[in-house]
């Protein structure tokens, strides 16, 4: 029997295992073609239909609108973070952003090359340990700008800002994307790249309202303008057929598990077990999110020194609980429990953590 371990990654990230056996099980012969799906000719009528599964199964699974385009591109989620303003900018007009984390920092940087920047709010002062509340976007901006969880710092927002009627909002839910239900229409774009919540790294999803597709400006390079791979159902050049392909897989399964919701439930419960631990640690554990800011994806905390954190990886490792290594700009440890960690992992872990606090108190 193939070894399993709990990976808690942040990303690539784990895959659901009948996800993993279904492509092993079809890897060498795709749909009766004798090919592998990474062989096959991506005009083919059997990538055709793996294709339109993909997205008619997103559209489903997220509950996207008819006047929504979906589109799987490459260049990750931080080619969205220039593609955004590229595409949606209105020249006069700022861009308007929360800052929540190292990825919204990055996302506001590109954002500056196409035009005005303003950071309407900012939990930096803090070190991003807190989503900032009560936020308000104003009328006369081309778009605004959240992140809606954040890897490093382990938050997410746990509410809808205040947008204008007619002001997009845009969302990078690279890290929680399809965790939990959302209402699409409330959002102008949404993309995310898929390898935490949604398949393995080469493909990000964007979901985009049609009418802003009209925006980008005619001198845009044709592979940066989304309505470019709109207009070809995102194959205007060679998509990346393997990434979509398992993203497909995933959305099935998704699907036969119960759906978006039965899904939330469960990430509810997983997050519930290490908080818990960490709560009841009267200060071992230190969580790094304010309470009311805590992310379903991504649990950070600290120890009392660098030392005793690099001690209880290595035993984690030692375990089969891989991962747990906080992000190399924040440091602690860091365990993040997407849609396909199985909640037996979150309980293997909160034992763990129990254990070791109770042999190095």
């Amino acid at each position: 029997m193939t070894k399993r371990v709990f990976n808690f990654y942040a990303g690539p990230a784990t895959l659901p295992l009948p996800v993993l056996e279904k492509a092993k099980e079809e890897f060498l012969d795709f749909a009766g073609t004798g090919m592998s799906v990474m062989e096959i000719s991506h005009r083919s009528k059997e990538w055709d239909k793996a294709m339109a599964d993909a997205t008619d199964l997103a559209r489903e699974m997220m509950g996207i609108p008819t006047d929504y385009k979906v589109l799987w591109l490459g260049g990750g989620a931080s080619t969205q973070f220039f593609m955004t303003p590229l595409n949606i900018q209105i020249p006069g007009k700022p861009m308007e952003y929360v800052n929540t984390g190292g990825w919204s920092t990055k996302a506001i940087k590109e954002a500056k090359h196409f035009g005005e920047v303003k950071v309407v709010a900012s939990s930096e002062e803090e070190k991003f340990s807190y989503i900032p509340q009560n936020v308000e976007f104003s009328e006369d901006i081309a778009f605004a700008h959240i992140t809606s969880n954040n890897t490093l710092y382990g938050t997410e927002w746990s509410y809808m800002p205040t947008v204008p009627k007619d002001v997009p909002l845009v969302c990078d839910m690279s890290s929680d994307l399809i965790a939990r239900p959302i209402s699409v229409k409330d959002y102008g774009v949404i993309y995310a790249g898929a390898q935490k919540n949604l398949g393995p790294a080469g493909v990000t999803l964007v979901v985009v309202r049609e009418d802003l597709l009209d925006r980008v400006p005619d001198l845009a390079p044709t592979m940066q303008k989304w309505k470019t791979h709109a207009e070809k159902d995102s194959m205007f050049n060679t998509p990346p057929v393997f990434p979509i392909y398992i993203c497909k897989l995933s959305l099935e399964y998704l699907k036969e598990l119960g759906g978006v919701e039965k899904m939330e439930k469960m990430n509810v419960e997983k997050a519930k077990v290490l908080y818990d631990v960490i709560d009841a640690s009267e200060g071992f554990y230190k969580g790094h999110a304010r309470e009311d800011s805590r992310s379903l994806m991504n649990v950070t905390f600290t120890m009392s020194s660098p030392e005793l954190e690099q001690k209880c990886v290595e035993g984690g490792t030692a375990r089969g609980l891989v991962g747990l290594k906080g992000h190399r700009s924040v440091g602690g440890m860091r365990a993040s429990i997407y849609n396909a960690m199985p909640l037996e992992g979150a309980k293997k872990l909160a034992e763990y953590l129990k254990e070791f606090q109770a042999e190095n108190q």
